[in-house]
C-alpha cells in the first residue's frame, strides 16, 4: 500500500505479462482537504481468500496528474 508523490520513467524492461489478472476498483475522496484517487486490486480466484482487498495505491491530483500525462503521451488519449 502505498501514496504516489511521483512517477518517473524507469529505463528497464519488463520480461513478460503477469499471468494473474485481477479486478482493480478505484474510490475518490477527500482527505485533509485533498483530492485522492485509490485504486484497489483484489485477490484472484486461485488466492486462499479470492475477492480480499490485496493492493492499494493512492494518487493525489498532482500525482493523477503525471499519471495522466503519462497515458496520454504513451498511448495517444486525446
Amino acid at each position: 500500500m502505498a501514496f504516489v508523490i511521483q512517477l518517473e520513467k524507469d529505463d528497464r524492461e519488463f520480461r513478460s505479462l503477469h499471468p494473474t489478472k485481477v479486478i482493480c476498483k478505484y474510490v475518490i475522496n477527500e482527505r485533509d482537504s485533498r483530492k485522492i484517487l485509490q485504486l484497489n486490486t483484489y485477490g484472484s480466484d486461485h488466492r486462499e481468500v479470492p475477492g480480499k482487498l490485496s493492493q492499494t495505491i493512492q494518487f493525489d491530483e498532482e500525482a493523477a496528474r503525471q499519471l495522466y500525462m503519462l497515458l496520454t503521451r504513451e498511448f495517444g488519449f486525446k
